[in-house]
């Protein structure tokens, strides 16, 4: 079973690949525009990036790719709204690429309020506690109402510590979920007369065996990327490491790898050095919203009294996202008096350090010299300003 899929002069283009690294430079193009790779996806949940504004998304962090996710859009506003609409696109306004989340993993997170079985989840709303139900197919009619540029496989994501039968046993499912997300997607159109990739999920836990199984099985779809899922789910960084290794000596070199939901700057960068090409996650704008701004120095906790009469920039000597008039004294006093500035001014900052860093690394690339820059910037990402 292959998944059909037809796109103009091809979907993905590999430039380079740094010396002494598995590290990548590349593009993908899809009909909203073209990607350079490394990415990262701001996320946009409910299609909205917290506390930033699309001009914000455009003009001060140049998002190229955003994320959404097919269980919330799929609760509130709803499909009829998003069809109405002619699509996410058009609903939010976002005119440039997007990727849908299966919502896998939202239903793994309800874990008190949901069912699992072959045909599919069950579970209850988080907003009022209706009942609904996602099986492979439905799934991919909605991120087809939806209308991303790129769709994501229904999956099940077990936690990073899983026995190894309950990761068999879900991995199982998973690939019999996939073969009926393909089958529902090659018998199905995009509506709004664009062309949407599908790429399938690797799961498999920690365990070796089973990420290489599932690797090969989703290699055999012959899609037009591949994500890996069920990562920094409560497994120790290392094991994450050494499983997105495995799985990326088996996935197709000259095809888009996507990890999902991760994470910090160093957790970034060590997975472009394992070949990864794309990444999501809610910790810039999470942390933004608390206070927490990332910098190519280390991290700042914008609540410290010792920020109070620092007027100089949030990422001194470095790259700064807004506007230059912010000192940290003034984001400081915006957090103390809680105005909503601050949330706005820390989700932009986080967000174009997070884009600054995968430019960084995709320059460092292409100019062969990743490995020196990723050995000096690793442990100034992780200190404590």
């Amino acid at each position: 079973m292959t998944i059909q899929h037809k796109h103009e002069g091809g979907f993905f283009t590999l430039e380079h690949t740094a010396t002494g690294s598995e590290a990548r430079a590349g593009s993908f193009m899809t009909d909203h525009g073209r990607v350079q790779t490394p990415i990262f996806m701001p996320v946009g949940t409910e299609g909205s990036v917290k506390a930033v504004h699309l001009r914000e998304l455009f003009d001060d962090i140049n998002a190229e790719i955003i994320l959404g996710n097919t269980y919330h859009l799929y609760l509130r506003p709803g499909l009829d709204v998003l069809e109405a609409a002619g699509g996410l696109h058009k609903f939010n306004g976002f005119s440039r690429p997007m990727l849908t989340d299966s919502g896998g993993f939202q239903v793994f997170s309800l874990a008190g309020i949901r069912k699992l079985r072959e045909e599919g989840c069950e579970f209850r709303s988080h907003i009022d506690g209706s009942k609904h139900f996602f099986s492979p197919e439905r799934v991919m009619d909605i991120e087809r109402s939806i209308g991303a540029d790129i769709m994501m496989a229904f999956d099940e994501c077990p936690p990073g510590t899983a026995p190894y039968s309950y990761a068999r046993k879900s991995l199982d499912l998973t690939h019999g979920w996939l073969k009926r997300c393909v089958s529902r997607f090659n018998e199905t159109q995009p509506r709004y007369g664009y062309h949407q990739a599908l790429f399938p999920i690797v799961q498999g836990c920690v365990y070796e065996d089973l990420r290489r199984e599932s690797a090969q099985f989703c290699s055999d779809m012959d899609a037009e990327g591949y994500a890996i899922g069920g990562l920094a789910v409560g497994e120790p960084a290392e094991q994450m490491y050494e499983m997105i290794s495995i799985v990326n000596d088996v996935l197709p070199k000259a095809k888009p790898r996507y990890l999902m939901g991760v994470g910090t700057p160093q957790n970034i960068l060590e997975a472009i050095d394992r070949g990864v090409d794309m990444f999501d996650c809610v910790m810039p704008t999470r942390n933004g919203r608390n206070a927490m701004l990332f910098t190519r120095n280390g991290v700042l906790n914008m609540r410290n009294a010792k920020w109070a009469t620092d007027f100089s920039p949030i990422d001194e000597g470095g790259a700064t996202f807004v506007d230059e008039t912010y000192s940290r004294a003034y984001l400081h006093h915006l957090f103390k008096a809680k105005e909503l500035l601050a949330l706005q001014i820390a989700s932009i900052h986080n967000l174009g350090f997070y884009l600054w860093l995968v430019r960084e690394a995709r320059r460092h690339i292409l100019n062969d010299t990743f490995a020196e820059w990723k050995r000096e910037m690793m442990p100034r990402l992780g200190q404590r300003l």
